[in-house]
């Protein structure tokens, strides 16, 4: 099995472990309405990248940014308890920007196409 496969099906558990998490046992109401996207493994396990999206303002960003910091002891302990790993990964939440370069793209496009 390839490194890069393991690091990838275990970043898809992450993922799925959160999701669950922040649906089930994360309170913060910072953190409502935030949608995981991505995460991103390191190939030794011991960083992951978790991206988030979100429908909102800056200031809502930074809202949820803080409630992600806030929750990620308790996130990182919960993974630690379900997923049995030797070592439990240093998580960084960071928001995922290519849903508002999509759409700002697909603005673009439309204003050059021929009407």
């Amino acid at each position: 099995m390839l490194a890069g496969n393991r690091s990838h099906r275990v970043g898809g558990q992450i993922l799925r472990e959160i999701s669950n998490l922040l649906l089930t046992k994360v309170k913060d109401p910072r953190l409502r309405g935030v949608t995981l996207t991505d995460v991103r493994m390191t190939k030794d396990l011991r960083h992951a990248s978790v991206y988030y999206s979100l429908v909102g303002k800056d200031e809502q960003k930074k809202q949820v940014q803080a409630g992600f910091e806030s929750a990620k002891g308790f996130i990182r302990k919960e993974i630690g308890e379900r997923l049995h790993l030797r070592y439990v990964p240093d998580i960084q939440f960071k928001y995922d920007v290519s849903l508002e370069t999509g759409q700002r793209m697909e603005r673009l496009l439309e204003k050059l196409a021929p009407q």
